[in-house]
């Protein structure tokens, strides 16, 4: 409890830094999934989730609504560490993680979860694993059609390791003070949709690490871009790229340089869930893991399949 009061007040250190789906009710005993009709009207939906690939999108959860997440990233689906030895990846497990978030408001919105991390794969991994995570999000501009052009919302997320800390004290998990577990993130999300097909996202990012290597640096500037084409009304094929403002970094002095995370996926949309399925390079989950630790080439055939289950609820 110490420790999950700890990262709920570290949210808002981010924003120092920088400045459809069905919904869900239910009775007072009961929950239930309600439909499209009783969405409010005005509004305009870019993306089917509250997530993209690995980035959030401009989305945030209806007040009282639940959600609970399950993501799972599989290895190599070629290149030396995939093939047909490890069934294309299916035989490794780079990240897992498991997420709650709830509506506050119509607005604004909070979450929690669990990721498994990336150590274990060593220099094409963050030094991280045991990872806790928390984040704030609030929506500032809603696109509609009365006159407001855009969405647009402000998002602030943090991160902690409760890994054992190494013995090494060259290593950037020997961690000598607590705080330096710790790890921040800011980002602006801008949307709009165009016509009844397409919608693209803009989302300048800020990554803080507390704790680095000394030959990384603390701070990183990204910028992300992403793009829903809506293939029906259920279905939409979804693209994002996040080119990190800094030059590719040999962190590990091993000569493998960082790279830009991009990825391709398809968001199903059913009856009380948002199904995604995609192809990454990025190996972990959350802003401060995939933006800083990708070290994977596509060209190289170093890229995963991956999947994520959402369910919303709410009880009123």
């Amino acid at each position: 409890m110490k420790l999950l009061c700890k990262l709920l007040l570290v949210f808002a250190i981010p924003f120092i830094h920088v400045y459809g789906q069905e919904e869900v009710v239910g009775s007072e005993d009961s929950l239930e999934v309600i439909t499209d009709e009783e969405v409010d009207e005005e509004k305009i939906e870019l993306f089917g989730g509250t997530r993209i690939i690995n980035g959030h999108s401009v989305e945030t959860l209806s007040k009282g609504v639940f959600e609970f997440r399950i993501e799972h990233r599989f290895g190599d689906i070629a290149g030396d560490g995939g093939g047909v030895q490890t069934l294309f990846g299916f035989d490794q497990s780079t990240d897992i993680r498991f997420g709650f978030e709830y509506g506050i408001s119509d607005r604004f919105m909070i979450g929690l979860g669990r990721s498994k991390g990336t150590a274990s794969l060593g220099t094409f991994g963050s030094p991280y694993s045991a990872l806790l995570d928390g984040f704030i999000k609030y929506r500032l501009l809603n696109q509609n059609a009365t006159g407001t052009l855009f969405s647009a919302t402000v998002l602030g997320t943090a991160s902690y390791t409760y890994m054992k800390k190494s013995s090494d004290i060259a290593s950037v998990s020997h961690f000598p003070k607590d705080a330096y577990r710790f790890a921040y993130c800011s980002q602006l999300i801008l949307g709009r949709k165009f016509g009844e097909k397409v919608s693209v996202l803009l989302m300048p990012t800020l990554v803080y690490r507390n704790y680095v290597a000394a030959n990384d640096e603390n701070a990183l500037f990204s910028l992300g871009s992403a793009v829903r084409f809506a293939a029906t009304s259920k279905v939409g094929i979804i693209l994002e790229y996040f080119a990190n403002l800094q030059e590719d970094r040999d962190i590990n002095l091993n000569g493998i340089e960082t790279k830009n995370s991009f990825g391709i996926g398809v968001e199903w949309i059913t009856f009380g869930h948002t199904f995604t399925v995609n192809l990454t390079n990025s190996v972990g989950f959350g802003e401060t893991q995939f933006i800083p630790y990708t070290f994977q080439d596509w060209s190289k055939g170093q890229y995963r399949l991956g999947f994520c289950i959402g369910r919303k609820y709410m009880r009123e």
